[in-house]
């Protein structure tokens, strides 16, 4: 290798494209060295053999900037196709994805046949679907199905996609004719999780030959007695997944026999502790015993892990109607509301907070803060004074007692508020 540099040093670049070529037959995926040679090959006008040691490094590293680069020089006058495939795969990189599906749009327009097309087609799939124009998508793969007639994955794509746009019966629907036109029987276990999900047991029960969708299908047509023989027979085999735990759950729901349904919901959330279906099932039990304060709380914790804060704010909301002395449930409003940036609101169930827990540190200062930056000092010294009595070692006390003390002093309550507003005008 030190010669190869030596030599290329000295300019000598036929002699060091030789011994970098040796140095590549212990190195193939040595990625310096084939940016050296694609280097070399370019100085000494072997384009092909340039263009392959560039495509080499994209194997090794596909995110190289510096091999899309050249290689797109390098097919810019020779190969269009080529040429924005390469450009749209560096727009990808440097998130510049309009560009990027452009780039691609014209790889297709510029592809010798609908062959060649398919890799830019794909990527232009993807990046409509990542761009959540699910209908572009859907129109591409549709397209690349009339030319690639044996890769599954367009009809798996296709079925997605078309749950999001048209519903899981036009998902069905394609998988269906995956199977029936194009003899794909991996499809056959797929369809019957969307046979489930879409209440079709029976279908369920008919296509597949796993033990656990054929124990939910069982139970879902109200055999509940054989799919729990089902479960029971396959447990120490499945004892690992969580879906087991669930049915189980599931089982034990519709014999009433609720202990051993919470003792399954547990045993789920061991190996799946942030899954929105754990409160699903507690919320669904509650509300069958009808503790209606239970069912909103976990309704509630359901849509958090779902993402939908407001529908779990007002789920808090309602469960706040059964019991308002719940402290941990007046907790969860607070933080919500305050996340929220409905600080005012939220101020209001600290207050609530602090009537039941006339020591809880955290609600004090929440409170003493609030009340100092609507320009109440004399109520938020009052707070600063409670949390001091609680807690005097703590830091906030220690960074800002003075400071809290000092503007209650000076015209503190709601009037200095007014005052720092209007100033001049109200003296």
């Amino acid at each position: 290798m030190k010669l190869a540099e030596q030599l290329e040093q000295d300019e000598k670049y036929e002699e060091a494209y030789a011994e970098y070529r040796k140095e590549l037959a212990h190195n193939q995926g040595d990625v310096e060295l084939l940016t050296k040679l694609g280097h070399l090959a370019l100085i000494l006008d072997k384009k092909e053999e340039a263009q392959a040691y560039y495509a080499r490094i994209l194997e090794v590293d596909p995110s190289s900037i510096l091999a899309h680069e050249q290689l797109i020089d390098l097919f810019v006058h020779e190969d269009k196709f080529k040429y924005y495939l390469l450009r749209g795969n560096l727009h990808s990189l440097q998130q510049q994805f309009s560009h990027a599906k452009s780039d691609y749009k014209k790889a297709i327009d510029n592809a010798k046949d609908q062959l060649e097309s398919l890799p830019a087609r794909y990527l232009f799939a993807a990046m409509a679907e990542g761009q959540e124009k699910y209908q572009e998508a859907i129109d591409e793969y549709l397209r690349i199905a009339d030319y690639d007639e044996e890769n599954p994955m367009v009809y798996l794509k296709l079925a997605e996609l078309y749950e999001k746009t048209e519903g899981i019966v036009a998902s069905i629907e394609i998988l269906e004719r995956g199977i029936k036109e194009r003899g794909f029987k991996e499809f056959e276990e797929i369809l019957a999780g969307y046979y489930i999900r879409n209440s079709q047991p029976d279908k369920a029960l008919e296509l597949t030959k796993n033990d656990l969708t054929k124990a939910r299908a069982l139970m879902d047509l109200d055999r509940n007695d054989e799919g729990f023989a089902v479960l029971n027979k396959v447990k120490d085999q499945y004892k690992d997944q969580p879906i087991l735990y669930s049915l189980l759950a599931q089982y034990y729901f519709q014999k009433d026999m609720k202990e051993e349904a919470f003792k399954e919901i547990d045993e789920y959330a061991k190996l799946d502790s942030n899954s929105p279906l754990i409160y699903q099932m507690r919320a669904l039990i509650y509300e069958k015993e009808g503790d209606s304060f239970n069912e909103h709380v976990n309704w509630g914790k359901y849509n958090i892990l779902k993402g939908e804060k407001e529908v779990a704010l007002n789920e808090y909301m309602t469960a706040y109607q059964y019991d308002n002395s719940n402290i941990d449930l007046i907790e969860t409003i607070a933080v919500q509301l305050e996340g929220m940036k409905d600080f005012t609101k939220a101020c209001e169930f600290y207050e609530r907070l602090v009537d039941l827990e006339p020591k809880n540190a955290n609600a004090l200062q929440k409170l003493a803060v609030f009340r100092d930056s609507i320009g109440d000092y004399t109520m938020a010294f009052e707070y600063m004074n409670r949390l001091k009595e609680v807690d005097s070692r703590n830091q906030f006390v220690l960074d800002n007692y003075e400071k809290f003390q000092d503007r209650a002093a000076n015209g503190g309550g709601i009037a200095s508020f007014f005052k720092s507003i209007f100033g001049k005008r109200m003296g």
